[in-house]
């Protein structure tokens, strides 16, 4: 197997419900066999849900796709090996011989890897929409967060104040 020194995320199917047995058995494999640098990261994409029954709203966590783990790795023929036969793994999602890594589109849409970034408007400033269905409008930013990539902004449209929710990369200052 063709080696690549750059570490790309893959898809691994896993017999349904054996999700996180397969994600802590191949983090305790890649520990005991000091294999961290060719696997470097174990994920289940999750999500947070909210229910609400009887007037009692409960939040819980839901996998986004059952019987799939997705693992960051630099495909060698040991690091393959060790996915393989991970107790639960049926393979890696693709051709039969060869797995395929998913695109960087693909990751920053799953929400894989989370990238910070920095902006130069804080709550109270005046900022212009750069992108979307409302660019060249201006309003004032509410609120920001950053962790999850969002930021309230007060447009004034048709006469009144309307609190739009955007992403931190599509603002900027005025």
């Amino acid at each position: 197997m063709a080696e690549d020194k750059q570490a790309k995320w893959y898809v691994v199917h896993t017999y349904s419900g054996y999700e996180n047995k397969v994600a802590s058995d191949l983090a305790t494999m890649v520990e005991s066999r000091g294999m961290q640098d060719l696997i470097q990261d174990i994920k289940i994409p999750m999500e947070t849900v909210s229910e609400t029954k009887d007037g009692v709203t409960k939040e819980y966590e839901r996998k986004i796709f059952p019987g799939y783990v997705l693992i960051k790795m630099i495909v060698t023929d040991d690091s393959w090996y060790v996915v393989r036969n991970i107790r639960g793994c049926t393979g890696f999602v693709g051709p039969a011989s060869k797995p395929v890594p998913l695109t960087e589109k693909e990751v920053a849409d799953l929400g894989v890897e989370k990238h910070s970034v920095e902006v130069g408007y804080k709550e109270g400033d005046t900022v212009k929409i750069i992108s979307g269905p409302l660019e060249g409008y201006s309003g004032t930013v509410k609120s920001l967060d950053k962790e999850n990539n969002s930021v309230c902004v007060v447009l004034s449209m048709f006469g009144r104040e309307t609190p739009v929710e955007l992403e931190l990369d599509q603002i900027s200052l005025d």
